[in-house]
């Protein structure tokens, strides 16, 4: 797929999944999970069980399922369940039930509670609140963490492709590619988080007639030896004008792109040096985000296309239709051209061969595909295609997922762009993101090193720019503001790193005078404030939210989670002294066990840790 396609964003529509994300993960576990929110550390789910157990238990002919949520309101208990009201609307006229409260109550009176819950209540209508112990809640944090690192692996390393970022050769990474590159990578992490084996595949755009243009121009005006992609983008801007508007230029970039596909060793040598120049330029890009990539872009498919033609035109799915080759979805007005009528092919050949290859060579399990919302149709009709060829099962079952993302735009509502009306250069804005943190730490005349300064601005500026993307509904667009993300108030990566960094001080002086594991060990007394209840529940919910991240591809979550934490701790801190207090050892343990998670949930979004500031 042409990569210039997949980043020139035209709409917001909301994310379509052409199949669904949830329907997907259940076929990739469907193995060994029914679904992905079962880990052997979700409170959620084992609410969910108790409470399903007690509609079974009133109802026994009941096979369906409940729903059973985090409550919003301490006084609502920690979980909610609100399926009694459904339950009632199915029940026949001579039920022995009244009301869906009747209902409720006598789901509540068969609960087996247990040590692990403290109470259940019916409340309104027929909600059914369900409250934790407070020494179940004690007893569960000690053991997180001292369990920490054996991090439920659901994923029992199910093969996973993940395909994003996806720049094109011969031109400079932009904002538009910004979305993309860091949601992709913060999905990888969480399904790496959770014991799937993750391919992270760079799908650049290295392939077909714009390489003619430029080939052809660069032998024109003896232009070979440039190593910069700004003057190859450049080169590409004039040879795209003369392409236009000269026949004999034009002929002989297209007799370029036929040396090109038929790998003349000149005409390759010179792309060659197209894609290595890119390849550089991209890859110190990648360094200052920290993430890993490989790149496979267009090329690595072109071989494989004929085949793949050959194998959907047999079956009846490829069809000629005004001399190209098509393919046509019912749901969809107008048909995915594989073979466009001169020969030529493009980029739906390309994302074709690549499933075909996916699928029936590579053989994953799950596939998903992170680009803008603008290219729904192309997913929907891409996915009907494997689908109705058989890749998808056979030789098993792949789900697949297209993520699809909004617009990053500047605080006047419209497409980011630089004063001229140029796009954005991606490293540009990076770099103005580390130089804003340097001046803040400058002004406030802190002792550091200017090498340890330096690092730091680096580390705040990258992880604010990618916290400010992640947290928003990937669906919607999102006003870019450094004056916002670089805050210390509010929900940014910036208060975010000063709780981390608290937190961090904290933990540190307890080492200095005792090791982390007596604090663990010792007993403590159970009688905690609702400050220290609220933190510590929700520090046992990190498994929950990286599941839901997962389970909704929903990078958002985990930060709204991370957010919620901050938010909690603070509170904790302003309203329970640690040091020489009674219950020094249990907010100690509470210290350590929030430093752990948070470190993992900024791992996990690709935010780097900034220990002191």
């Amino acid at each position: 797929m042409s990569s210039w396609w997949r980043f020139n964003c035209h709409s917001s529509a909301k994310r379509t999944v052409a199949i669904s994300s949830k329907a997907g993960i259940c076929a990739v576990l469907s193995s060994n999970r029914e679904h992905l929110t079962v880990s052997n550390r979700s409170i959620k789910q084992s609410s969910k069980q108790l409470v399903l157990n007690g509609v079974k238990s009133v109802l026994p002919t009941f096979t369906g399922d409940i729903s059973v949520n985090e409550t919003s309101k301490v006084s609502f208990g920690d979980y909610q369940c609100n399926s009694a009201m459904q339950l009632f609307a199915s029940l026949p006229p001579d039920s022995k039930y009244s009301s869906p409260r009747d209902l409720a109550q006598s789901i509540v009176d068969a609960l087996s509670l247990g040590d692990v819950y403290e109470k259940a209540e019916v409340a309104g209508p027929g909600f059914i609140n369900v409250f934790l112990s407070t020494d179940y809640i004690l007893n569960e944090s000690r053991k997180l963490l001292s369990e920490f690192s054996k991090s439920p692996k659901v994923g029992n390393n199910k093969k996973v492709i993940v395909d994003f970022s996806s720049p094109n050769i011969a031109k400079e990474m932009h904002v538009g590619h910004l979305r993309s590159t860091i949601i992709g990578d913060s999905l990888c992490r969480a399904l790496e988080h959770r014991g799937f084996d993750v391919s992270r595949l760079n799908h650049v755009g290295d392939w077909g007639t714009q390489f003619g243009m430029l080939i052809t121009y660069m032998r024109d005006y003896d232009s070979e030896s440039t190593e910069l992609v700004a003057d190859l983008q450049s080169l590409y801007k004039l040879a795209k004008i003369r392409f236009d508007v000269d026949a004999d230029f034009k002929l002989r970039s297209q007799q370029a792109v036929t040396k090109l596909q038929s790998y003349d060793a000149d005409t390759k040598r010179i792309w060659e040096k197209i894609c290595e120049a890119s390849r550089v330029e991209f890859n110190a890009i990648y360094k200052l985000l920290d993430i890993e990539i490989e790149e496979r872009g267009e090329s690595f498919y072109n071989d494989m296309i004929p085949d793949t033609l050959a194998d959907l035109i047999s079956k009846g799915i490829a069809v000629q239709n005004d001399g190209a080759l098509c393919i046509f979805t019912e749901s969809l007005p107008v048909p995915l051209i594989c073979r466009k009528s001169d020969g030529g092919f493009n980029y739906a050949s390309t994302d074709l061969a690549a499933l075909r290859h996916r699928t029936q060579v590579e053989k994953a399990d799950w596939i998903i595909y992170v680009t803008d919302m603008s290219q729904r149709a192309h997913f929907d009709a891409l996915f009907d295609a494997g689908r109705r060829a058989g890749w998808l099962d056979s030789p098993k079952s792949v789900a697949l997922d297209h993520v699809g993302f909004g617009l990053v735009t500047g605080e006047d509502g419209k497409r980011l762009r630089t004063r001229s009306g140029e796009t954005i250069r991606l490293k540009d804005l990076l770099l103005e993101a580390k130089e804003r943190c340097l001046q803040q730490f400058k002004q406030r005349n802190t002792d550091y090193e200017l090498d340890t300064i330096e690092r730091s601005a680096l580390d705040m500026g990258i992880g604010a720019v990618k916290y400010a993307d992640l947290r928003n509904n990937i669906t919607t667009n999102y006003a870019f503001s450094f004056d916002r993300m670089l805050d210390l108030k509010g929900n940014t990566a910036v208060y975010l790193q000063y709780t981390y960094a608290r937190i961090n001080s904290i933990v540190q002086r307890a080492r200095e005078e005792k090791t982390e594991e007596e604090n663990c060990t010792r007993t403590s007394t159970s009688s905690i404030n609702p400050s220290e209840r609220a933190l510590m529940l929700h520090l046992l919910r990190f498994d929950d939210a990286v599941d839901t991240m997962i389970y909704e591809l929903m990078p958002s979550k985990l930060c709204d989670y991370v957010y919620m934490l901050c938010v909690l701790f603070n509170n904790f801190y302003s309203e329970s002294k640690i040091f020489g207090s009674e219950e020094e050892d249990t907010r100690l343990m509470m210290c350590s066990l929030a430093l752990k998670i948070l470190r993992t949930c900024f791992k996990i979004l690709g935010i780097r840790t900034v220990d002191k500031i």
